[in-house]
């Protein structure tokens, strides 16, 4: 029986190619539309963050056209990629490619069964969860602690082998795409339709959450030699689960400030402790960002989920009525405002 998203098409917004592009150095997102306007709009700011020499904002604009041509040229040669990988690597433990229900924490799977039971409701869903106090951010455990290591093992394996590689944004270096990896379809979206919606159905029903329809996943990884941590953000979702895989590491707290109309200078940030095997699920719009490791490696899981019916009024990355332009698999999650009807209504509060 197909899943009813291989007969859908997703696409991209337009302002996929142009918005919230990440300059590294100077941990700031911008948008690029013209040389022009990008020396207008962020000139000043860039000279204020250290950007002073013609020279150095000639190597800023060198990085900005690079990033341009890997997103307008991204769905071609992430399916080239995909190709390849099918071609030459050969995977260490197939079957993590595809779930299973040993796969999933008992208390994981506990919650799952609350939330379809005929009397689930949001306040006994809260019982079972860790929350942070009026964050909407709630914590429980995912997997088991084996599959996680042998997870991992799979992605350093992959990461050795010569198969080419994808990276998951310009925030995070080190990463792996898990769709170009063959992960979707066997493991990832049975994990979001069958375990994942059951609870964001209750807990974010004015977010889309029980009307997710696609999914971005990756794996991130932080190391002493590499990425150290990852600056504040919001994601390109309506529901993110944020997994701790491992290893062994130290500091590294994740932090949340508000939704991302407030101003970090009037938001007050809290710390999540991430928890090996353990997930973090908040609001994709919720700014948040990970705090330095002090010591080992970090491993973390990344589904960044989407609904439709949401996405298709207001793209939450240019806070403008979307765009439309082709993509490949799931692409950015949007749909034809036909198509979406057609998974079911979605009513927001």
């Amino acid at each position: 029986m197909k899943n009813e998203n291989e007969e859908r098409k997703f696409y991209y917004c337009a302002c996929f190619t142009t918005d919230n592009i990440f300059l590294d150095e100077y941990k700031i997102h911008v948008r690029f539309v013209s040389e022009q306007q990008f020396r207008l709009d962020y000139g000043p700011v860039l000279h204020s963050l250290g950007c002073v020499t013609e020279q150095q904002f000639e190597d800023v604009l060198v990085k900005i056209y690079k990033e341009v041509d890997r997103r307008k040229c991204l769905g071609v040669t992430s399916a080239k990629r995909a190709v390849a990988i099918r071609d030459i690597y050969q995977p260490l433990h197939s079957h993590v490619y595809h779930l299973k229900e040993s796969f999933l924490a008992q208390r994981f799977k506990h919650i799952v069964e609350y939330c379809q039971g005929t009397n689930a409701s949001p306040d006994g869903l809260l019982e079972l969860l860790d929350e942070v106090p009026g964050q909407r951010i709630y914590q429980f455990p995912v997997f088991e602690k084996q599959f996680c290591e042998e997870l991992l093992q799979e992605m350093e394996h992959f990461e050795q082998s010569a198969a080419p590689k994808g990276r998951p944004n310009t925030m995070n270096h080190y990463g792996i795409l898990l769709n170009e990896l063959g992960f979707d379809l066997g493991f990832i979206t049975p994990l979001r339709e069958r375990y994942l919606h059951p609870i964001t159905s209750l807990l974010y029903p004015d977010w889309g959450g029980h009307c997710l329809d696609s999914q971005k996943a990756f794996v991130v990884k932080y190391d002493m030699h590499e990425d150290l941590d990852l600056s504040y953000h919001y994601d390109n979702a309506e529901i993110t689960l944020n997994v701790s895989l491992g290893r062994d590491f130290t500091e590294g707290n994740l932090y949340f400030g508000n939704m991302r109309q407030v101003p970090l200078s009037e938001s007050e940030c809290v710390e999540v402790e991430h928890r090996v095997t353990e997930g973090v699920l908040h609001r994709g719009q919720h700014m948040h960002g990970a705090l330095p490791i002090s010591s080992g490696q970090r491993w973390n899981l990344i589904i960044w989920m989407r609904a439709s019916q949401v996405r298709n009024k207001l793209c939450p990355m240019c806070q403008r009525r979307p765009s439309l332009i082709e993509g490949d698999g799931y692409a950015d999650g949007f749909t034809h405002q036909n198509d979406s009807l057609l998974s079911g209504f979605c009513l927001l509060s």
